[in-house]
């Protein structure tokens, strides 16, 4: 690829080298996982379809959450119709010959909120009638890996750069990311920047024992340290407002 693609070695001798890495899931990898998922669907033959969905999705979401850090979308999308076969294989053994009609009953076209807060039309999801439906591996947004500036240590001292980090790390959870970057790295409580060391937690500002509501507004990250001290602030908070509602 020309320069603008081409990935680079870092470093004091950073050099372009030409080509750009695609890293996607083995075949070893992918044989495994729908070996997995085809015991699962044989072993719950004749089980509820809401057990089936409860014991593919955690399979399903896990798996593909593995793999969103890499060029996995082709993937995923072979993987939800040898799904979708499957699926369809185990309903025509519930109920003879597959039709339109039979499959109905275990198949819907529909629209589905993703994690990520997008809507999404499928032409079929394998879905209850009370609407449980089975995760799809393509639904798991790809989110690329960034790559550490090549300067960047971290004992540098430079906390604000390792705090923003912190939000683009694939493993961290969207509502830690939105946080951390709300308050540009920083504890609330004390002040001190977020290092990749520290455990951070999320508090309500008003806690839910005190009608504080499960919303963005009311939500602050903290160290853990921090937080049990703002916990037990507003422990005896709570103890004195309900000794002088009593007297």
């Amino acid at each position: 690829v020309g320069k603008y693609k081409s990935g680079k070695i870092g470093g004091k001798a950073s050099r372009l080298i030409g080509h750009k890495t695609h890293i996607k899931p083995s075949k070893k990898a992918v044989k495994a996982h729908m070996e997995v998922i085809k015991g699962v669907i044989k072993q719950l033959k004749t089980a509820p379809q809401s057990a089936l969905i409860s014991k593919l999705n955690p399979i399903i979401r896990g798996w593909s959450n593995y793999y969103s850090g890499v060029v996995s979308m082709e993937t995923f999308n072979k993987l939800d119709y040898t799904v979708w076969q499957m699926l369809r294989a185990w309903t025509a053994s519930r109920c003879g010959e597959a039709s339109y009609e039979k499959l109905k009953n275990y198949f819907h076209k529909g629209t589905v909120k993703l994690s990520n807060g997008k809507e999404r039309h499928e032409s079929w999801l394998f879905m209850t009638k009370d609407g449980f439906t089975l995760w799809k591996h393509n639904w798991t947004p790809i989110v690329r890996h960034t790559l550490i500036r090549p300067d960047a240590t971290p004992y540098d001292g430079n906390w604000t750069y390792w705090a923003t980090r912190k939000g683009q790390a694939i493993d961290t959870p969207t509502r830690v990311a939105k946080l951390l970057k709300k308050q540009k790295g920083k504890c609330t409580w004390c002040g001190q920047y977020f290092t990749p060391s520290d455990l951070v937690e999320v508090d309500h500002i008003v806690p839910r024992s005190l009608g504080g509501k499960d919303e963005y507004k009311n939500l602050q990250l903290l160290h853990r340290h921090c937080h049990d001290d703002k916990t037990a602030l507003d422990n005896a908070s709570a103890v004195s407002l309900t000794m002088e509602q009593s007297n």
